[in-house]
């Protein structure tokens, strides 16, 4: 049956069952927990951080963990919870974004290299191998060099550098799907292959589209929180995570631990968060 012909309550049927699902999924609903904790410092953290995460404060520098300062204070002076707090605002303002254009490009490429095969398929998928073969920081690294550190740097060259590897899961499902009865009736009728593509097959490849963007966001996530690290991310004076475990890191070795372990930790649940959304969502489908 062609995809456009499925009717609205039978959509709604599935939806019903995929939520269901989710409701039932512990993994799920522990990143879910998670996430939404994050999302919600995002949007509103600057409303209820006890500091302006960017003033600095010499005097109080380097204060441990106490009734005061949840999280003690950096060298500068400034709050590390209200740090933490404020600096999920940009990773996850970048990792979105970067996941939402390699979700739409690498989708793009898979329909067409799935659907139309021959010299298409061999000419794009060898070019897809062969950033697929470099590391995705490796690639970032060269392409921010190149074009100067900026966040629409960042946020592309992050969204390009995951697109073959959705692109890849795409055409795997499309070379499922452009087989079926539905695919052959549409060419029956004389549909032109962009309405092939993204209204017959497109709508029933859409689970594992989802499923690899969620996994994309994960690693977009640590994507960015290591190009900051490393100074190519996004810049100073963000409260970002990652630029704060770069900027502080080096106090480890005097015992100022607390200068870097809350916002590895943010980090580190964020990523779990996401994988473990992605895992409920797999396992939710495959019901």
């Amino acid at each position: 049956m062609s995809a456009a012909d499925i009717t609205p309550g039978r959509e709604r049927g599935r939806l019903a069952e995929l939520l269901a699902a989710l409701g039932r999924s512990r993994t799920f609903l522990a990143g879910a927990v998670i996430l939404l904790f994050w999302i919600f410092c995002a949007l509103f953290g600057e409303f209820f951080t006890p500091y302006d995460p960017l003033a600095d404060d010499i005097i109080n520098s380097l204060m441990p963990p106490s009734a005061e300062h949840w999280f003690g204070t950096d060298q500068l002076g400034r709050d590390v919870f209200s740090r933490v707090i404020v600096g999920a605002r940009d990773i996850l303002t970048v990792a979105p974004l970067a996941t939402l254009i390699a979700t739409i490009f690498g989708t793009a490429l898979g329909l067409v290299t799935g659907y139309f095969r021959g010299i298409v398929d061999d000419v794009v998928s060898r070019v897809l191998e062969a950033f697929m073969a470099m590391p995705v920081v490796i690639i970032a690294l060269l392409a921010i060099v190149a074009l100067g550190t900026s966040t629409f740097t960042v946020v592309s060259v992050i969204g390009l550098s995951f697109s073959p590897i959705i692109a890849r899961t795409v055409r795997s499902a499309v070379l499922s799907e452009r087989e079926l009865d539905y695919v052959a009736a549409a060419r029956l009728r004389r549909e032109n292959a962009l309405h092939i593509m993204f209204v017959e097959i497109l709508p029933n490849v859409l689970p594992p589209i989802l499923v690899e963007a969620t996994v994309r966001l994960g690693y977009a996530i640590f994507a960015v929180a290591t190009l900051s690290f490393m100074g190519f991310g996004i810049q100073p004076p963000s409260p970002d995570w990652g630029l704060s475990v770069s900027a502080n890191y080096g106090m480890i070795g005097g015992g100022f631990w607390w200068t870097v372990l809350f916002d590895a930790l943010a980090i580190a649940s964020l990523v779990i968060g996401v994988n473990l959304v992605a895992d409920g969502v797999q396992g939710a489908l495959d019901d």
